[in-house]
């Protein structure tokens, strides 16, 4: 497989107070080495090697991308705290320049793509960076004009119209043009991931999608429209259909992917029934990016107690993005 990518994927280590160093030397700890070569872990020195030994992970780190070790883009941070569980400016400071270097990267053919691990968001913003997350932030330094949050399992695949804003907010963006943009936006993904005609649901925003206008009229005057914009352009989708039983068809098999409205919505369904194998991708941006679907765990972080798995997840996911992109 090493012959596969002509760049590595860009792994960004988050905060170094959490969890993101020590996922990552677990993850790819169980790798060959020749397919360990395969990736570059962007972060700080010392923070992977506390978590190497956090972890009893007796592979090296490499700067150089010599033999077997992990390689490390290693990117200097002052005032980082040097410990693990600290809420810290200088760790929002440290995700920040980690994202925008391996974005730099994936930009100029450096790297295939990026997976990131963990950051947090109160460190992130005390930092003087005001975004939403991962999501906000990767549309901003690439310059789209927006991006798309999609929680994909094997059998339960979900894209938002909204994430991280008040659900009130989310009911203001759950616009017909911004459902259009995800429906097709989720579309094209399927069809890169091959599916050749994907099986697409959209939750209605209110109970019962409103009865009639009973409950609410948004579905009737702004998700409706939508699908019937997207159904036009042959794309198979329906809806909206009652949020209360859609994830559960969806799960079923009666469709490949389900248009959330906003964040729990999305989020909760995912989570009961893949915790730790689903895989949080960025749509419409002009590089690949996929990341776990978990946080900092500051409580466990530096104990070389978390789950990897879901690491490992976002890594075969990114792997399959950059073989079809470098194919």
């Amino acid at each position: 497989m090493t012959d596969t990518y002509r760049a590595p994927i860009a792994i960004t280590m988050g905060d170094p107070s959490g969890v993101g160093a020590e996922v990552i030397v677990k993850a790819l700890a169980e790798k060959p080495a020749a397919d360990r070569a395969r990736y570059v872990v962007v972060g700080d020195r010392d923070t992977l090697a506390r978590a190497l030994a956090a972890c009893s992970v007796t592979i090296g780190l490499s700067e150089t991308g010599e033999g077997d070790a992990i390689r490390l883009e290693h990117v200097a941070v002052d005032g980082l705290p040097g410990q693990f569980g600290v809420l810290s400016p200088a760790c929002g400071e440290a995700s920040f320049r980690y994202i925008e270097r391996a974005v730099a990267m994936a930009q100029d053919g450096r790297a295939a793509g990026i997976v990131t691990a963990p950051i947090n968001k109160e460190a992130l913003n005390s930092a003087g960076h005001h975004y939403d997350g991962h999501t906000g932030m990767l549309a901003a330094l690439t310059g789209a004009k927006s991006s798309f949050m999609l929680l994909a399992s094997e059998r339960l695949k979900v894209i938002h119209v909204s994430t991280h804003v008040s659900l009130r907010g989310a009911i203001e963006r759950a616009r017909t043009e911004r459902v259009v943009a995800t429906i097709r936006a989720g579309h094209e993904h399927l069809q890169r991931m091959g599916h050749a005609r994907p099986r697409i649901a959209v939750a209605g925003i209110n109970p019962h999608c409103g009865e009639n206008g009973l409950f609410g009229t948004e579905d009737d005057e702004q998700l409706r429209p939508a699908v019937a914009i997207c159904q036009a352009e042959d794309i198979d989708v329906v809806g909206p259909i009652s949020a209360d039983t859609v994830y559960h068809r969806a799960y079923q098999g009666a469709f490949d992917l389900v248009i959330a409205q906003y964040h729990d919505q999305g989020h909760i369904p995912i989570k009961l029934v893949a915790f730790d194998t689903a895989v949080n991708v960025s749509l419409g941006l002009p590089i690949d990016r996929t990341s776990v679907d978990h946080g900092t765990a500051f409580d466990i972080a530096g104990t070389g107690k978390v789950n990897h798995v879901n690491m490992l997840a976002a890594l075969a996911y990114a792997d399959r993005l950059a073989a079809g992109r470098q194919a």
